[in-house]
């Protein structure tokens, strides 16, 4: 089926997708039900995918094929970003779904998987390839991919494209930089760099997708985008939910390992890095990763000045009253886990230099958003800053969820005699004027995957340089226990040592 590069115009160029098998461990997890399935769906509804097409639910309860796949289409009805869900194309898709129970280290398990592969490739026609979801805890990757490939469900990376398999694997990818090199050493064992697909949604928003056009495609932004005319940069993150169910799963993570050195450092590689030489993934990931190696490491006092910490307490949402963190489930009461975090940094490079980039994430902030805004230095004062108190710097916002959109605020002369200047938003949404809703983020990853393109995919060295900032931090908390946990009522926009941070740059988290 005809695809287009994720930053190409339509009809630039097209690929075939060749015929595969998707297997997905983990499948009875939250992801699968609310991400992975109704992407899927999604798909095959729109001919995305090839119609030698197979999926296979790896986990270990015990279900038929058939309770599976009811299963899978009440998760579909529920989650689709597309509904209600369409009868024939069900009645299609669901007899694309197999389930497989094994434990992930059973090799009699992957024997019985590599009997019933051959049997559903045989009957779709999928040619041998295989993608392999890795939707389970880190723990299992490598246990995964060594039985994987004792049972040759792995095959060696063949340029010649005769059948193919690949690994998608979910974040976080090590626990820190040590443990990132080591988990990378022991899945290069069975698999090659080009095989393994690390996979971070957020690089498949469309908003994401579209900052290298909205730059390098429009000269009256990227002739600006410099320390020249750039003040600083915010990025924000923030979920008005706590942690719900995950519980242990954040205990042993915290905020900066779940939100921070993934999401935020790729959102930061995009609007820092210089323009690449063409569109393939390679010239693209070079770019990002010299923003990476670029950043300036913590030393000394850093840690404490420009590496804030937090942890909600008990408040309000939406005014329905919440628990605080160490109050949720399978979390120590006593529990020093961050759920806020906001760091300064500074990229050494010609073009960035002396501007701060202000990162701030977290959990039970008053509402949901994911936020990028430059804010540009004030003309110089000789005109009109003297004369009125609401001339205000222009700032640009992209927004990457909800609402996607980019907003530009400038000042305007309110009409009249008196002349008072005001602050005026031109606003552009994607939803309003394309007329439909993007894309979700994983349909576009899987797409992606299939036809063999890594460009939205993290490559080792941004995994590595990423830890190779926050490790240190991390470090440093360990050692430093904080004196002063719940440091923010839920409901709330984070800790004072926050605001401090900039207020003591002259400058303040812009209001979102």
């Amino acid at each position: 089926m005809p695809h287009d590069h994720p930053l190409e115009e339509p009809g630039q160029s097209t690929r075939s997708l060749d015929p595969c098998i998707v297997i997905i461990f983990g499948a009875t997890g939250d992801l699968t039900a609310r991400k992975l399935m109704p992407a899927l769906y999604n798909l095959k509804r729109e001919g995305q995918i090839p119609s030698n097409f197979a999926c296979v639910g790896f986990a270990r309860r015990e279900k038929t094929n058939d309770v599976f796949r009811e299963e899978m289409k009440q998760a579909i009805s529920e989650h689709s970003r597309v509904k209600p869900i369409d009868e024939p194309v069900w009645d299609t898709f669901k007899n694309q779904i197999y389930y497989h129970m094994s434990e992930f280290d059973d090799d009699a398990g992957y024997e019985s998987l590599s009997k019933s592969l051959a049997e559903i490739g045989s009957s779709h026609g999928t040619r041998g390839n295989h993608i392999f979801y890795l939707s389970t805890q880190p723990s299992y990757f490598t246990k995964i991919v060594e039985k994987l490939r004792k049972h040759n469900l792995i095959y060696d990376h063949d340029e010649s494209g005769e059948k193919w398999s690949k690994v998608i694997i979910e974040k976080p990818f090590g626990h820190d930089y040590d443990s990132a090199v080591q988990l990378q050493k022991e899945l290069t064992q069975y698999l090659s760099e080009k095989q393994i697909y690390r996979i971070d949604h957020y690089l498949g928003k469309e908003t994401v997708q579209n900052l290298l056009v909205f730059r390098f495609a429009n000269s009256l932004f990227e002739s600006l985008w410099n320390h020249r005319y750039i003040d600083h940069v915010q990025i924000t993150v923030a979920e008005d939910i706590g942690i719900g169910t995950r519980g242990k799963f954040y205990e042993e993570q915290g905020l900066v390992r779940d939100i921070m050195q993934n999401h935020m450092m790729q959102l930061l590689s995009l609007v820092a890095m210089e323009p690449p030489v063409n569109l393939t993934a390679d010239a693209i990931r070079d770019e990002k990763v010299k923003v990476l190696e670029a950043l300036r490491p913590f030393t000394g006092d850093d840690f404490e000045k420009n590496a804030i910490r937090g942890q909600y307490g008990a408040g309000f949402v939406d005014g329905d009253p919440v628990k605080g963190y160490r109050e949720e489930d399978n979390v120590d009461p006593n529990s020093t886990v961050e759920t806020y975090a906001a760091v300064k940094l500074f990229i050494d490079n010609w073009r960035w230099d002396g501007v701060p980039f202000y990162l701030r994430g977290a959990k039970r902030l008053p509402k949901r958003t994911t936020e990028i805004a430059i804010t540009f230095k004030e003309p110089p004062g000789v005109l009109f800053q003297k004369t009125s108190k609401n001339n205000e710097p222009n700032v640009l916002a992209i927004r990457i969820q909800p609402n996607e959109g980019i907003a530009l605020k400038i000042n305007s002369k309110v009409p009249g005699p008196s002349s008072p200047i005001q602050p005026v938003t031109m606003d552009f949404r994607y939803g309003a004027f394309f007329g439909l809703a993007p894309p979700d983020a994983y349909e576009r990853l899987l797409c992606d995957c299939i036809a063999g393109d890594s460009t939205l995919f993290a490559r080792q060295d941004e995994v590595f340089h990423s830890w190779k900032l926050f490790s240190p931090i991390l470090e440093y908390w360990s050692k430093t226990p904080p004196k002063d946990f719940p440091s923010y009522e839920a409901g709330t926009w984070g800790p004072k040592s926050s605001d401090e941070m900039l207020k003591g740059d002259e400058r303040s988290w812009r209001l979102i």
